[in-house]
């Protein structure tokens, strides 16, 4: 047992992987103070924040002299076990050794072996030396192998809580008894040499001081891996240290020593310190440099012989030590390979990770199994068997072992079946930090997925008619195109070549190619999937074994959920195996009642039940004599054992306590036992429980129990575990320990916290959460006792969470550290000093992100992420996790890099507690886009900020809580390196659901019969299988309702809303009514009339109900009566009418009821007599369907069902009523289908089939009437929460369509995907109902927004910017041109004119607007719209301006082209001969253009062609030329050969510099030129487009994941810009996002990408400016600006509305129409 022990240890450690450099610090504690202080001071800290920041590992230092007071310095033993663990768990570096001019005192033997021992006494009895001293302090220990002489206890540094004077003295008395015991000690060693009983090496080691004992334990004996570039040591050799003066003072006691000395002869066996310090640098230290390559620097100071070794020398020598210790481990660590350690070895996936964490996790686990079990070979049997298809449940007591036995068998599975390739996947449960049954069985899906294929990819979504759906085939990639993300930056090598833009998928390695699971997806549809994969995928030649430990821990009734999720029977060549505190009958119940007889029972024997259709095997009592072996064996790996006497004792405790758990804890205490101890039954405790209180009793009285009692704590109530480092800054910085230990004039150390940790360590197990090594108890039984006994009090538990979600929110770095809750009154000077050097100790610092220079995505801190909104949570620091998590893009932007964006989105729709949260609008916000952009995030984590800036831009007015994340934004971008932000944000065409929810209903199909919602925002739905589900509001997913009358589940058959009440009617004739603002309880309401009616009629449906103050109003369908209810339901009243009641009204105090019916009738009731006050009837005796009372103005309006309006004067009750307005829409009758009525705007909306009426309710007019679209016809509309939109659904079209009231105008389109059923109306929110029962919810203030948002009626074809960016121009083609303001993001001023405009122009001084219209000119002047040039007769088909801004030139292809005056249209020339694609020169002299092929200048002055371009060759023709505004007398050409030229305008002169070669062509529509004549754009060929660099003559080629629509080059020569359609890498992804356009921008120096942004809609232009804008019309009319941030350059562009996030809107957006400007009523100049 002992040897395979060793083995399996040293496996552990060959498969280790650490997550944190370790080092111990090796060094005389009395002669290297100040420079251990200036290392802990100046170098560890920075060197943390390095290794933090840069390689994702964590950096510890272990002094063991750290402490000021020596009591509480280890001992060797001690030393020696933290240099091994340095040595075995350090990710780099592990010894750090200062040897210094002094070699330092030997220390005591911890004990020596009897032989030895009295060998020495004899001698030194002999030589007539008394030993008295030495005899009592040491005793004899038998149960030590072998058998030594051990120190007492009280001669061993213990913890001490004495005062500072009183400690002192004691400490001396101790060090000079010490002393004197050492002396007795080494001269009875000498003696022993002297007579040759001892030999000199055996004998240095009573000689051997600290330094060198710890030096020689590191380094000796140890192979070169563990040496080279894992060790470093610093000699410091101080020549003439004492000096003259030092010697002269103490000369009188110096002496002794020198006599000392001079004892010490060549001859004499007792080495001196010099010797023996000499020995360590030039024989030991000396040695591993030549054979390990140990690294040894080595450092000479002289002194003054007169002053020695002086402070100011010290503290000179200190000062470089730091840089060089700075300078040597910063390159040491960074040469590690540490890509593993930081959450990134699996890319993919957060699953990924979970996988590798889970199965590294079972070989830690399965090293815990050492006492073998019969069980194993029933689990064996049932793995062997093939015909079984149940499970196999694996029950016992706590503590029987259970996880630890399947955990071996895991190991053990593959042996098993070596014939097969079997498939073992294990997922334990208990150590899950997220146990909900989703992410557990999306965790197996994706193992499954793992384990069986390695080349398909795999989608687990929500079906394809969810409006966020990608795709869910087989073989789908959703990867973004990659010129998407900024931080994958392409190689533009541009030489006559394309470089590729294109980079790979991520690969998870031995999984999956692509695995993608929605963070939407539902619980059913995992379970489908499950089965999917278990039934598809596993076969006799590779079976799946599936291995599911601790269902029973996880809670909340998930283990129920979780076993009905799972496949039954099972498929053939699947086995399930699962674990079961046999204390947990419901969970038992479930698996059988889920696995009924499944196949014949197993071959197993007498210790296995069948139960059911599953096999049930019992974990018993371990067996006494495997445990006492066990225990054997953890004794001897410490060097101890027990006597016969003691052994019984222990014999007896495990016959009443078998178990593993409890024999591990023996054996601590047992390790503590010496053979002369008193030992009784009492000693040893009788359970698992009190054998850990006791284990936590010893540390306290060895450690102190404050520092016990915070350290278990911390570790208990952590997520997912701690890291070394992080317990040791959260027990140095909490309070109670730091005022402790401040007031002894101490302070935690690193120490202090490690030799605790080693007293743990047979309880700790270290595993790998997200990249890092965390503690985790082995046991849940040590969190139960920890919490029992320190942990009883909610507070105290608030307080531990509050102190880690203080430390991983970071809030103590930074010059913030963390102060004292009490006041410490410093009496004394040296206490305050105290207190500073505490201050100077700060934890590390916790960035959502560690950012480096050389990754510039930066890496994940996984620690906080996964920690922090734990602890906020359960600290109750609501607030802050809302705020400044939830809606943090910091946290975001962790949370989707780290892979864990479906985690994210739960967070954000975090049901618990949600009455706590001040922001759930914006939250559903934020997890509306997140789901939505799920596709892309997953793959391409980068792109949150592109994602997140154009969806919430649009609405940053409707939340103003979320303006903080917008500016995060921004100021995110401006740290990266480059970037493409939105300076103004186009108008949107649509919006996004903020809720989106579909039941979880399995795979039956079922619609909805009816819909209704109360006013707060509760929505109920009866299906037509009799069920009712009801969704809450944001925050909440649909839950079925379950009501149960006379022991049957109710049978629903309705619902109806109205306030808050809820009326839900049942196929029994029954009624149920909720009053959702109270608690979940539903009274029924018991109809006598009813009850007979519908018995008649066998009607049972609710037509309507309506709650008014204290009085319930209910009528059904063909019923001529009303039931009039209290709110107790005890008394119920029937109003009867003349007919069929088919809606119903009261006043508003309750008073009065009004009833319309089939044949046109109203009667108007007294509800609190119950009698009848009169009736009235319309004309046309049509039915009534709508009744709108306007009790100020005591008026009632009927709608009746042809949409007639008939008023009525209701002032006098009981008399006859007045009929005062009837009113006909005149079209032919048309059956209405709904009204809607807003009092607030006076409006009524009466929607019909084939029109929507509008009735201004003021004066009862027809407002407006709107057709349905041609071969379409309304289902249902309402009016918008402001009353200015339309909201209507239409027959067979799966949208929401909304108008603009004033305008008749669609201006959004609300996608549902699925077929709507109806519109619901709610407090804040408009839902639409879907015919299968999912709801989407949108928020009706972002509907008003995007609604009010102002774009043009048709495509934009031109934007023309002025020089300063700040105003632009746009045309669609329409009458009128649009002046933007970029600093508001509003049209400014509209330009009318009377015929459609073709062309426009701005000056370059911005005085002038020149504009185009069916051959006429109109001159605007900019500033105030005037039209001041209106000319006719032109015959132009385009205009220029000249560059000085004095004269137009109007070019005509059917007649002449005219320079004019701009002042005052006067004509200056004719210029005969047309010249195409004509430019003016930037002089303002010539007209440049071509004809024929040929490049002709014609003069401005005199309109004469006066200058030609003419080739060598003469058939040449040009295709395309460029005017140079900074060379103003050159013209760039191209020739249709391919040849590029420059022309000299004035001299005519020519120069070739490049000739294409013959595969590119350019194409003269796409042809552009920066102004500097350095770079040109030739062509757009499909998905390529071709650059040409002239400065360095290179021809650059890109070739773009997509299709090319438009480019841009910018004038500047800066940069270029794109629009392309992404192709998706497989044709079946459909998501949103990838199927829109996307702008990038590239840099022209280097062809590196700057940024890119998804467009929301297509493009129809592309304008580059100056100001490092990029702005883009869109063919709905929007408009949107980009602005581009490269520091590259050093520079940013404008930056548009939005920046100034402090505006609010002041008025309706509606009615923010620009200012209109009016053309000249006739032209003022007419050119003949």
């Amino acid at each position: 047992m002992c040897s395979r022990r060793k083995q399996m240890d040293r496996s552990s450690n060959s498969s280790y992987r650490s997550s944190c450099v370790k080092l111990y610090l090796c060094s005389n504690p009395e002669d290297s103070i100040m420079e251990r202080r200036a290392l802990r001071e100046c170098v560890f800290p920075e060197l943390r924040e390095r290794c933090r920041h840069t390689l994702g590992v964590d950096f510890r230092v272990i002094d063991p002299y750290e402490s000021s007071d020596p009591s509480r310095w280890p001992d060797e033993n001690t030393r020696q076990q933290l240099i091994k663990e340095c040595r075995e768990s350090s990710a780099g570096p592990f010894l750090l050794a200062l040897v210094g001019h002094q070699y330092g005192k030997a220390s005591l033997p911890a004990q020596v072996e009897v032989p030895e021992y009295q060998m020495l006494l004899q001698e030194s009895q002999q030589a007539g030396v008394s030993t008295k001293e030495l005899e009592r302090v040491y005793k004899r220990d038998e149960n030590a192998i072998p058998p030594s002489y051990c120190l007492t206890p009280s001669h061993t540094h213990t913890c001490s809580t004495q005062q500072a004077d009183v400690k002192n003295e004691e400490e001396n008395k101790m060090e000079e008894k010490e002393e004197e015991l050492r002396k007795v000690l080494q001269s009875a060693v000498t003696l022993c040499v002297n007579s040759g009983f001892l030999t000199a090496e055996k004998a240095h080691k009573y000689h051997r001081s600290a330094l060198d004992a710890d030096l020689r334990f590191a380094l000796e004996g140890r192979p070169r891996n563990d040496i080279i570039r894992r060790c470093v040591v610093y000699v410091h050799t101080v020549v003439n240290a004492k000096g003259q003066q030092m010697k002269g003072q103490m000369s009188s006691k110096l002496e002794p020593q020198a006599e000392a000395e001079e004892e010490a002869s060549p001859e004499s066996s007792t080495p001196t310190d010099r010797e023996l310090l000499s020995e360590i640098c030039d024989s030991f230290l000396r040695g591993l440099i030549t054979s390990c390559r140990l690294l040894v620097y080595t450092t000479t100071t002289e002194c003054d012989r007169r002053h020695g070794y002086t402070t100011a020398r010290r503290r000179g020598y200190a000062e470089s030590l730091c840089q060089q210790v700075r300078s040597d481990l910063a390159e040491l660590i960074g040469g590690l390979n540490v890509s593993g350690t930081g959450g990134d070895s699996h890319p993919g996936d957060a699953l990924a990770r979970e996988q590798a964490e889970q199965e590294e996790l079972c070989t830690t686990l399965s090293r815990f199994y050492d006492v073998i079990r019969p069980e194993e070979e029933e689990i064996k049997a049932y793995v062997e068997q093939s015909d079984h298809q149940g499970p196999l449940v694996v029950t016992g007591g706590p503590c029987a072992g259970k996880t630890v036995l399947l955990a071996h068998c895991t190991q053990q599975i593959k042996s098993w079946l070596q014939d097969n390739n079997p498939v073992v996947v294990t997922y334990f449960t208990n150590f899950s930090s997220n146990p909900s049954p989703k992410h557990l069985l999306s965790s197996l899906c994706y193992q499954i997925i793992s384990h069986y294929s390695s080349s398909t990819n795999f989608y687990i979504g929500t079906d394809p008619d969810d409006p966020n759906y990608t795709s869910n085939q087989k073989d789908s990639n959703c990867s973004p195109p990659a010129n998407l993300d900024p931080h994958r930056e392409p190689n533009a090598e541009v030489s006559d070549c394309n470089p590729d833009l294109k980079t790979e998928p991520c690969v998870v390695q031995e999984g999956p190619k692509h695995v993608v699971i929605k963070p939407d997806v539902s619980l059913s549809e995992l379970k489908k999937h499950l089965s999917s994969l278990m039934s598809l995928l596993p076969s006799p030649k590779q079976p799946l074994v599936l291995i599911l430990d601790g269902l029973d821990q996880i809670g909340n009734s998930f283990a129920a959920q979780i076993i009905e999720s799972l496949p039954s029977p099972l498929p053939l060549g699947v086995k399930l195996i699962l674990s079961v505190s046999s204390n947990q009958t419901p969970v038992l119940q479930a698996v059988g009642l889920h696995y009924p007889q499944c196949g014949p029972p197993p071959s197993v024997s007498e210790v296995s039940e069948k139960k059911s259709g599953y096999v049930c095997v019992r974990l018993g009592l371990a067996d006494r004599k495997q445990c006492v072996k066990m225990l054997t064996s953890l004794l001897s790996s410490l060097g101890k054992r027990v006597t016969s006497g003691q052994q019984a004792l222990v014999n007896q405790a495990l016959v009443s306590c078998g178990l593993t758990l409890y024999a591990r804890l023996l054996h601590v205490h047992t390790s503590l036992w010496q053979s002369d101890s008193e030992v009784t039954e009492s000693s040893l405790h009788d359970g698992v429980h009190s054998s850990i209180s006791a284990l936590l009793d010893h540390l306290e009285q060895k450690h102190t129990s404050g520092l016990v009692a915070c350290a278990v704590s911390y570790l208990s109530l952590s997520r997912a575990g701690l890291t070394e480092a992080e317990l040791t800054d959260l027990v140095s910085s909490n309070d109670k320990i730091l005022a402790e230990h401040v007031q002894q004039d101490q302070r935690v150390t690193q120490v202090d916290v490690e030799r605790l940790l080693l007293d743990l360590k047979s309880f700790l197990i270290r595993r790998t959460v997200s990249g890092s090594q965390v503690l985790l108890w082995v046991s849940r039984h040590f969190r139960l006792v920890i919490a029992k006994r320190y942990l009883v009090t909610h507070e105290a538990r608030r307080e531990i969470h509050s102190d880690m979600a203080d430390y991983f929110s970071g809030r103590w770095p930074s010059g913030s550290a963390k102060r004292l809750l009490e006041n410490q009154k410093s009496t004394v000077s040296k206490e305050t000093a105290q207190m500073n050097t505490y201050i100077e100790r700060q934890p590390c610092s916790q960035p959502f992100v560690f950012t480096s220079s050389f990754k510039e995505a930066g890496r994940v801190n996984f620690r906080k992420i996964i920690e922090l909104p734990h602890h906020l949570q359960e600290s109750n620091r609501w607030e802050e996790l809302e705020q400044g998590l939830l809606m943090s893009l910091g946290f975001h932007q962790a949370m989707v890099q780290a892979r864990l964006l479906r985690d994210l989105v739960a967070m954000l729709k975090m049901e618990e507690r949600s009455s706590t949260f001040t922001f759930s609008r914006e939250r559903a916000l934020l997890a509306s886009i997140l789901t939505s952009s799920a596709c892309v995030l997953q793959s391409s984590p980068m792109e949150l900020l592109t994602v997140m800036e154009m969806n919430l831009l649009p609405f940053r007015e409707v939340f103003p809580a979320l303006k903080g994340y917008v500016r995060e934004i921004r100021q995110e971008r401006r740290k990266r390196s480059s970037g493409l932000g939105v300076a103004l944000s186009p108008a949107p065409s649509t919006v996004a659901p903020i809720q989106y929810l579909q039941r979880d209903a399995g795979a039956r199909e079922v619609s909805v019969t009816e819909a209704a919602a109360t006013e707060c925002g509760i929505v109920a739905e009866v299906m037509d299988d009799c069920s009712a589900w009801i969704w809450k509001g944001s925050g909440c997913d649909i839950a079925k309702l379950s009501l149960s009358c006379e022991q049957e589940e109710v049978k629903f058959a309705g619902v109806k809303c109205s306030g808050q009440f809820m009326l839900l009617s049942t196929q029994c004739n029954k009624l149920f009514l909720w009053d959702v603002t109270g608690p979940e309880m539903f009274l029924e309401l018991k109809d006598p009339l009813k009850t007979e009616f519908a018995e008649s009629s066998k009607q049972n449906k609710i037509k309507g109900f309506v709650a008014c103050q204290k009085k319930l109003c209910v009528w059904w369908r063909g019923a001529s009566f009303v039931s009039l209810f209290d709110p107790s339901g005890e008394t119920v009243t029937p109003l009867q009418c003349q007919s069929c009641v088919t809606c119903v009204v009261c006043s508003a105090n309750g008073s009065y009821m009004y009833c319309g019916q089939e044949g046109g009738t109203i009667s108007i009731f007294d509800t609190d007599s119950n009698s009848l006050l009169g009736t009235c009837s319309n004309s046309n005796r049509s039915m009534v369907v709508s009744i709108i009372l306007c009790e100020d103005k005591q008026e009632m309006a009927c709608v009746d069902s042809t949409g007639e309006v008939t008023l009525w004067d209701v002032a006098a009750k009981t008399q006859s009523r007045r009929l005062a307005i009837e009113r006909f829409t005149g079209d032919k009758p048309n059956i209405v289908l709904n009204t809607d009525y807003s009092d607030e705007i006076n409006t009524l909306l009466v929607c019909q089939r084939n029109q929507v009426t509008m009735w201004d309710t003021c004066d009862w007019k027809l407002w407006d009437q709107f057709l349905a679209p041609q071969g379409r016809s309304f289902i249902q509309a309402v009016l918008s929460q402001d009353g200015h939109l339309i909201l209507a659904l239409l027959d067979a079209c799966p949208v929401v369509l909304a108008w603009r009231v004033s305008t008749g105008e669609c201006v959004l389109s609300l996608e549902t995907i699925k077929q709507p059923l109806t519109l619901l109306k709610v407090a804040s929110d408009v839902i639409c109902v879907t015919r299968d029962g999912c709801l989407l919810a949108w928020d009706s203030e972002m509907i008003y927004a995007a609604g009010a948002a102002l774009k043009m009626q048709r495509g934009v074809k031109e934007v023309v910017v002025e020089e300063t960016g700040v105003w632009f121009y746009t045309t669609d083609g329409s009458e009128t041109v649009w002046k933007w303001s970029l600093e508001t993001g509003l049209p400014h001023t509209n330009f009318l004119h009377d015929s459609p405009v073709e062309k426009l122009r701005v000056s370059p001084n911005n005085i002038r607007l020149v504009t185009l219209s069916v051959g006429e000119i109109y001159v605007w002047v900019t500033e105030t719209g005037q039209n001041i040039l209106r000319i006719s007769g032109s015959r132009a088909t385009d205009i220029l301006i000249a560059p000085n801004g004095n004269f137009g030139v109007s070019i005509s292809d059917r007649g002449l082209s005219r320079v004019w005056k701009m002042a005052n249209g006067g004509i200056v020339c004719n210029i005969h001969t047309y010249l195409s694609h004509a430019q003016v020169s930037p002089e303002s002299t010539f007209l440049i253009g071509c004809r024929h092929g040929d490049l002709l200048a014609a003069s401005l002055w005199s309109g004469t062609i006066s200058k030609r371009f003419s080739c060598v060759e003469s058939s040449e023709q040009v295709v395309a030329f460029h005017t140079l505004s900074e060379h103003p007398g050159f013209v760039v050409v191209m020739v249709a050969t391919g040849g590029l030229y420059t022309w000299n305008v004035s001299e005519e002169t020519m120069c070739q510099h490049f000739e294409l070669p013959e595969t590119f062509q350019c194409q003269p529509q796409d042809f552009q030129m920066s102004s500097d004549g350095s770079y040109a754009l030739l062509s757009i060929d499909n998905e390529t487009i071709t650059l040409l660099d002239l400065s360095q003559v290179r021809l650059c080629s890109f070739k773009v994941e997509g299709s090319v629509i438009k480019a841009c080059l910018d004038k500047t020569g800066g940069y270029a810009a794109y629009i392309f359609h992404p192709t998706s890498r497989e044709k079946s992804c459909v998501c949103y996002l990838h199927a829109r356009p996307v702008l990038t921008v590239i840099r022209l120096s280097d062809g590196e990408r700057v940024g890119s942004t998804f467009l929301s809609s297509n493009p129809l232009t592309l304008v580059m400016h100056e100001q490092q804008c990029v702005f883009v019309g869109f063919e709905d009319g929007s408009v949107g600006v980009y602005s581009i941030s490269d520091l590259t350059i050093g520079g940013e562009g404008l930056v548009g509305y939005g920046e100034n996030m402090n505006g609010e809107l002041k008025e309706c957006a509606f009615d923010k129409e620009p200012f209109r400007c009016l053309p000249l009523a006739i032209s003022n100049m007419t050119w003949s």
